[in-house]
């Protein structure tokens, strides 16, 4: 297998990023107008502390992974925390560490400025992608609540 590569998100990525985060949000059984889509890959690009970024993963010239990450205040730290939003491989590549990799690079991203609290949430019953947040961070026994 060839060398996973991760980088940041890049203007000419703008197929590849739509066709993984609607594969993403297929998975999780959801929908979003036009408009999200074009909203959201525009603030992607926007300068900003608080701006959402991300980075795509590819395997021999394919994109086959991406996350969203932002960064956001604490009243528990003089720094950000950084909340990684969204991780998604293609299924077929699932178990070839696309998913750490991405993970690894927005930990080291998020401490090039001090941030030393990256953090993420799941669904219970995504038990590949559980597998793999096990091994990787501790699981801080939160339960999430909203009011949606």
């Amino acid at each position: 297998m060839t060398e996973i590569t991760v980088r940041p998100l890049a203007q000419s990525d703008n197929a590849e990023w739509r066709r993984l985060w609607t594969a993403y949000l297929t998975f999780y059984e959801t929908k979003l107008p036009d408009e999200v889509y074009d909203v959201t890959w525009k603030r992607l690009f926007t300068p900003g502390e608080f701006e959402p970024k991300g980075f795509i993963a590819t395997l021999d010239g394919k994109a086959v992974g991406l996350t969203h990450y932002l960064y956001h205040r604490s009243c528990w730290s003089e720094k950000n925390n950084c909340y990684l939003q969204d991780l998604f491989a293609d299924p077929e590549m699932r178990g070839k560490g696309i998913g750490a990799a991405l993970i690894e690079a927005v930990r080291q991203e998020a401490g090039k400025i001090g941030v030393k609290n990256v953090y993420w949430m799941t669904h219970e019953t995504n038990a590949t992608a559980r597998r793999l947040y096990d091994h990787v961070a501790r699981r801080t026994g939160f339960i999430e609540y909203d009011l949606l």
